[in-house]
C-alpha cells in the first residue's frame, strides 16, 4: 500500500507557524524524517492559502527538493499555489494533486492541471451542496461524475485516487463500515479500475489521544481488506507503519498480528466478525477485538470502550 505522510499540515498550529516564518530547517526536518519512514508522498498542506501566502508552495516545493528527493502531494484549494508547485517538481507525473470533488468549477480547475502536467489526483465523493453522501450509492453517484470528467480530460483510471471520506466514529461510528464498503464498490464499478486513498487520521478525531493511534491502525487494516490502496497516514507512528507491512507480507512479529493478519483477510473475503479468532487473555489482542466491534457497528462507541 502506498502512503502519503500528513505530517507537513497547517492544521499544526507548529508547523503553520514555521510556514508564514518561512523556518527551512524545521521543514527539512520533518519531510527529512517522512523520508526515512518510507513514505511515497509528502503531504504539503497549506490550506487556502489566501493573498499572505502567495508563494508559498513554490517556496516550499523548492526548499524541500533543495535536501529532500521526494514526491509530493500538493494540498490546497487555492488553483494558482497548486500549479506554482506542481509545474517546477521534476516529476510531476508520480506526484498527486489533492483533491478534486463533486465541486464542478473546482473539478474543472484541478483535472486542467492534473492533465497538463500528467499527475495523480486525489478526488472527494462529496459535493459542494450535499456534501459527504451517508451510503455508499450517493458516493458512487459523485465519484462517477468525478470520473466523467477525468475520461474527458485524458487522465487515466490507474491516476484517479477516489477518496470516501472517513467520518470520526465518536460522530457517527456508522460512517466507518460505510466508507469501507464504498472502498469495495469504487474498486468493483470501474473498468480500467480506479485507485482509492482515505484520511486515515480522520477517523479517530475526537477520540482520546491515548486510543488514537489503535482506532487507525485497526481502521487501515479492515480497509485494507476491503482493497484500499493508498492513506494518508502519521509518518511518525512506526507501529501503524509496522503492521501495515506485516499484514501485506502475511507474516507475524508477534502474537497480536495474528489477529490484524486475520481481520485483514476476513474482510477481504466478506466474513463477519464473529468468526474472527483471538486470545482473550491477551489485552492487545482484545484491544483490537473491541475496535474492530465499534468499526462494524456492533458496539457503541464510547471513548472508554477499549476498557469495558
Amino acid at each position: 500500500m502506498k502512503l502519503i505522510g500528513e505530517n507537513i499540515h497547517i492544521i499544526s498550529k507548529k508547523t503553520r507557524s514555521a510556514i508564514e516564518s518561512k523556518d527551512a530547517e524545521y521543514l527539512l526536518d520533518m519531510a527529512k524524517r517522512q523520508a526515512v519512514a518510507g513514505i511515497d508522498w509528502i503531504d504539503l498542506n497549506i490550506g487556502p492559502a489566501k493573498k499572505a501566502w502567495a508563494g508559498t508552495m513554490e517556496w516550499l516545493t523548492t526548499t524541500i527538493l533543495s535536501q529532500v528527493d521526494a514526491n509530493f502531494s500538493f494540498d490546497t484549494t487555492n488553483m494558482v499555489e497548486m500549479e506554482a508547485g506542481i509545474k517546477i517538481h521534476p516529476r510531476p507525473e508520480q506526484c498527486l494533486l489533492n483533491s478534486a470533488s463533486g465541486d464542478l468549477d473546482r473539478l474543472e480547475g484541478i483535472t486542467r492541471i492534473a492533465a497538463d502536467y500528467g499527475c495523480n489526483l486525489i478526488a472527494l465523493t462529496m459535493g459542494s451542496v450535499s456534501g459527504i453522501p451517508k451510503d455508499p450509492d450517493g458516493r458512487m453517484e459523485i465519484a462517477s461524475i468525478i470520473l466523467e470528467k477525468t475520461m474527458e480530460m485524458g487522465i487515466d483510471n490507474s491516476k484517479v485516487f477516489l477518496d470516501p471520506l472517513v467520518l470520526p466514529v465518536g460522530v457517527d461510528q456508522s460512517q466507518a463500515s460505510a466508507a469501507l464498503d464504498s472502498i469495495r464498490v469504487f474498486k468493483e464499478s470501474f473498468d480500467p479500475p480506479v485507485m482509492t486513498t482515505i484520511g486515515l487520521s480522520n477517523v479517530s478525531n475526537g477520540s482520546p489521544k491515548e486510543i488514537r493511534p489503535l482506532i487507525n491502525r485497526v481502521f487501515c487494516i479492515m480497509a485494507m481488506g476491503c482493497g484500499l490502496d493508498s492513506a494518508i497516514v502519521d509518518a511518525f507512528d512506526t507501529e501503524l507503519l509496522r503492521v501495515i507491512k506485516v499484514v501485506e507480507a502475511q507474516k507475524p512479529e508477534k502474537e497480536s498480528d495474528n489477529v490484524l493478519i486475520s481481520l485483514h483477510n476476513l474482510m477481504r473475503d466478506f466474513g463477519e466478525l464473529e468468526d474472527l479468532s483471538y486470545n482473550a487473555d491477551n489485552p492487545e489482542e482484545v484491544a483490537i477485538y473491541k475496535t474492530a466491534e465499534i468499526l462494524f457497528n456492533k458496539n457503541i462507541y464510547a471513548h472508554n470502550y477499549a476498557e469495558c
